[in-house]
């Protein structure tokens, strides 16, 4: 008796789909950005990130294929054009690989973890797999390099202690003073310093190259949110003096010749902004005083305005693909009717 075939389940269609749209992005990204690297580790990196994401794309394509799932569009080589010149340094290639590659670990585990079918599941599980030697290598070589930032060092604690007062949590009150930052919070500010120091140089390298107005202000509003964003962070650190960790103006060349399509650029601040959130909201629930808590709120709503503003505009020139979705009934039950 032949083997019933399992079906995807909509976790599952939900993660294949994401995962290609995501990686299509990439391979148009970096299939440019590795013409450019004159740096030999770093090339090895940027190649490596390529064919990780090509890989991916053609494992993908192949599930499609045997399960009967509508390709996405995604992106293509129409979406990037290689003949451009070079839009990032290799010190800034290199930093947004290991950025994506955080991405990247994030995003595979998460799939893995919603996944049911055994294929399914091993095939997320090479990917993250391969995303995390990504990560280590460019790790290794930023380190070497000396462009690896460290999150700032405290001392190893030497006793152990319960909180005994409710004033732990509290950093609203102008007439209690603020206790030190725990290693938690400590962790979080770094991280989202981090994240939008890449987001500012993005927004920057495609506001420049872009010829369309919307996107161009779309960009130069994003570029204020994470520079603004980045002081309330580390403002936040050294009034707990601890240093800030320090980003490097290089990164981005003054080409201003369109490297990448609309669509693309507008799809790669939306992966950036849900990203966002998502830091935000673990943030927030990690943070045990309230005034870091309360920041990440209200910078996570500044951040989803910004994304609803970014959906509109990919809605209104047609870039934004629909993912796969349940049918709508009660539109069937109205079309039947009218027969």
């Amino acid at each position: 008796m032949p083997e019933q075939k399992i079906e995807l389940t909509s976790t599952e269609i939900a993660s294949l789909w994401t995962s290609y749209m995501n990686n299509t992005m990439s391979k148009c990204v970096l299939s440019h950005m590795k013409q450019y690297i004159t740096d030999k580790e770093i090339a090895e990196i940027v190649e490596s990130a390529n064919s990780i994401s090509i890989e991916e794309v053609n494992k993908l394509q192949h599930i499609f294929h045997e399960e009967n799932f509508a390709q996405p569009y995604g992106f293509t080589d129409k979406d990037v054009h290689l003949d451009a010149p070079a839009l990032f340094t290799d010190t800034f290639s290199l930093l947004y690989i290991n950025h994506m590659a955080k991405a990247g670990m994030l995003a595979y585990s998460g799939f893995t973890a919603m996944s049911y079918r055994e294929d399914i599941i091993e095939h997320f599980i090479l990917s993250l797999q391969l995303t995390v030697k990504l990560y280590k290598h460019s790790n290794d070589v930023l380190r070497k390099k000396g462009l690896l930032v460290r999150s700032p060092y405290i001392l190893p604690p030497s006793n152990i202690d319960y909180i005994d007062s409710n004033s732990y949590l509290s950093g609203l009150n102008f007439f209690h003073k603020k206790r030190p930052l725990n290693a938690i919070e400590i962790s979080h500010l770094f991280m989202n310093i981090q994240t939008n120091n890449i987001g500012y140089k993005i927004s920057l390298a495609f506001g420049q190259t872009s010829d369309n107005k919307d996107v161009q202000e779309y960009m130069v509003r994003g570029k204020d949110i994470s520079k603004k964003h980045v002081k309330i962070f580390a403002d936040t650190l050294i009034d707990g003096n601890i240093q800030s960790p320090m980003s490097s103006d290089i990164g981005i060349t003054q080409s201003t010749i369109r490297t990448f399509s609309d669509k693309l650029m507008m799809f790669h601040m939306s992966l950036l902004s849900a990203s966002g959130i998502g830091n935000y909201a673990t943030a927030a629930g990690a943070s045990q005083r309230s005034d870091i808590a309360v920041n990440y709120e209200r910078l996570s709503f500044e951040i989803a305005q910004y994304a609803k503003t970014g959906a509109n505009i990919m809605i209104e020139n047609s870039w934004l693909e629909q993912p796969p979705a349940t049918a709508d009934r009660e539109k069937l039950i109205k079309e039947k009717q009218s027969e």
